[in-house]
């Protein structure tokens, strides 16, 4: 498509993208969908008022073997001077009180464990300005450099900054809604298998789901049990043939995204789709699923999430809907952020 409006950000979009459609300077996407009747359709959906935390503990799922990129957080006290806040007596400073005080930070890569990709996730060379020139681009036009922005602060550490599709939009937004579980190791089994579109529509049908327009779609694989069971000690040998996995490739199962309406993608796997996968000379993308959703639609991706109990108690009060609230921290020009998801049912 050919932009005819007076927006200079881009002059066409990739085929099959959304880009404009929610305004020349959209920055959620797909979530502009997850409205106020998605809230309300979601808290219809509370019966009990059972609560169910979706998140791993966010120092699993241990070392870097599942990306040499990401460590486990680091914890320390905070410190003034010569002093680190753990266990300090304010008497040292005021004789006669009586407060002992604690207070910390932390180092953590944030999609290190149960995250969100943000819509600067991911990007794609493309030829955005229509001159026969691709650039490094993001959802709607963004740019690198531009918008996505590596900054100097002079140092040996180099900073990161996106100014815009930063994950605080999620957050402002707030992420609640109706989510749909699709309990795919409950039809397909435990073992890495490759879920197109038609073993996609097959587990709908075996579950008697149904997805409606601004659903939240969460998909129950087994990998992140594999992960608790592993206590960060992780094996990747086992867990390359761990859990279903979404096949990118499918294009059927990509129109099926598109035209389902649905505003996120929430799995407890490693990516979502195949990531092991390695890249072949005729592959445009070694992550396609990621290209259609964060780059295209801008549809955001959570991985990682713990699912278990909830999927239990849902197949055995024969439901697959609740009401999720799933806000990321509201760190400005964040690319990516951990998630603490909360299913009521």
């Amino acid at each position: 498509m050919t932009n005819t409006k007076s927006n200079i950000r881009w002059q066409q979009r990739p085929e099959g993208a959304n880009w404009g459609d929610f305004g020349p300077d959209d920055q959620l996407g797909r979530v502009n969908l997850l409205r106020a009747e998605q809230v309300l359709k979601g808290a219809r959906e509370v019966v009990t008022g059972n609560v169910f935390s979706l998140s791993l503990p966010l120092d699993l799922p241990g070392g870097n073997a599942l990306n040499p990129r990401r460590f486990p957080p680091r914890l320390a006290p905070t410190s003034l001077g010569q002093d680190d806040y753990l266990n300090f007596p304010l008497a040292n400073l005021h004789p006669g009180l009586i407060d002992v005080i604690s207070d910390d930070q932390v180092v953590l890569s944030l999609q290190y464990s149960s995250q969100w990709d943000s819509l600067a996730h991911v990007g794609a060379l493309f030829d955005a300005d229509g001159d026969g020139h691709a650039e490094r681009c993001y959802y709607n036009g963004y740019r690198a450099e531009t918008d996505i922005q590596s900054l100097d602060m002079g140092g040996a550490v180099s900073r990161s900054s996106a100014r815009r599709l930063g994950v605080e939009n999620m957050a402002v937004h707030g992420m609640q809604g109706r989510g749909v579980l699709v309990d795919l190791a409950r039809v397909y089994g435990h073992g890495r298998m490759l879920v197109g579109y038609k073993e996609f529509m097959h587990a709908l049908k075996q579950l008697n789901v149904t997805i409606e327009q601004g659903d939240m779609l969460v998909l129950r694989t087994g990998f992140a049990e594999a992960l608790v069971q592993m206590d960060g000690c992780p094996d990747t040998a086992t867990l390359k043939q761990t859990g279903a996995v979404l096949d990118g490739t499918d294009t059927s199962l990509l129109q099926w995204i598109s035209d389902s309406g649905i505003t996120a993608i929430c799995a407890d796997n490693y990516a979502v789709e195949n990531a092991d996968k390695a890249a072949m000379p005729e592959d445009c993308c070694k992550l396609p699923l990621h290209h259609h959703c964060l780059f295209k639609l801008g549809l955001p991706l959570a991985e990682l999430w713990y699912l278990k109990p909830l999927a239990d108690w849902l197949h055995r009060h024969q439901r697959s809907r609740f009401l999720l609230t799933a806000p990321p921290l509201r760190l400005p020009g964040a690319i990516g952020s951990p998630v603490t998801p909360i299913a009521t049912v």
